[in-house]
């Protein structure tokens, strides 16, 4: 099914997966940290990122140790190292395809909030280097989970939610626009096939190079 993208004032964003393809980069980042484990850990690991691409490193490196029997009390060298190896991979990856172009011309004049799972200060941090920071209006990363910071950015600026729409690829983007009562598009890729194969979406797009069409 197609949308008319020009009917929605407001556009949420999810960035891993939306903007950049950067979800297999980070799992290159987890995977490195985890580098002298175990193939079939490895394998589980990998699995249950690409899964849970909209879930906080805060909640998976946790678990992460865990499997590994890693002891708790390296949980902070483990995030540093994680935050240090994948800011610079999830700069050099590449854009999903006309999603630069659609921020920088806004071609239906609407308001943009970003909504991630990434921490707060690295997301600016990324956004500043990529130049695309003052695109959005705001900007929500972690702690804060992505369904309350829907719900924040709504009351705040007083939106309706029939004019709102949520660009995702993940699970958490899919429910945050369930539970607060706005539209879904669906970004796919291959990482996410499995996962929304028996869930019924009726926006889904593969770039937006033609976002006219879509």
């Amino acid at each position: 099914m197609k949308v008319s993208l020009k009917k929605y004032k407001n556009i949420f964003w999810d960035f891993d997966g939306v903007l950049k393809d950067s979800v297999e980069v980070k799992s290159e980042a987890f995977l490195n940290l985890f580098h002298g484990i175990d193939i079939n850990l490895k394998k589980k690991i990998e699995d249950h990122h690409l899964n849970n691409s909209g879930i906080s490193r805060y909640k998976k490196i946790p678990l992460y140790l865990d499997w590994a029997e890693i002891d708790k009390s390296q949980l902070t060298n483990y995030l540093d190292a994680f935050e240090k190896d994948v800011i610079s991979r999830v700069i050099e990856s590449n854009w999903v395809m006309g999603a630069r172009e659609y921020l920088r011309l806004n071609p239906y004049q609407q308001n943009f909030f970003l909504v991630t799972a990434t921490p707060q200060t690295e997301i600016e941090f990324i956004l500043k280097k990529l130049n695309i920071f003052d695109a959005f209006s705001s900007i929500f990363g972690s702690p804060i989970e992505k369904s309350l910071a829907v719900k924040k950015i709504i009351f705040d600026n007083k939106l309706l939610k029939r004019e709102c729409i949520f660009f995702g690829d993940a699970l958490t983007d899919y429910n945050a626009s369930l539970e607060n009562g706005i539209s879904f598009l669906l970004r796919m890729h291959r990482h996410n096939k499995d996962i929304f194969e028996n869930i019924s979406i009726d926006y889904k797009v593969k770039d937006f190079i033609n976002y006219e069409q879509i």
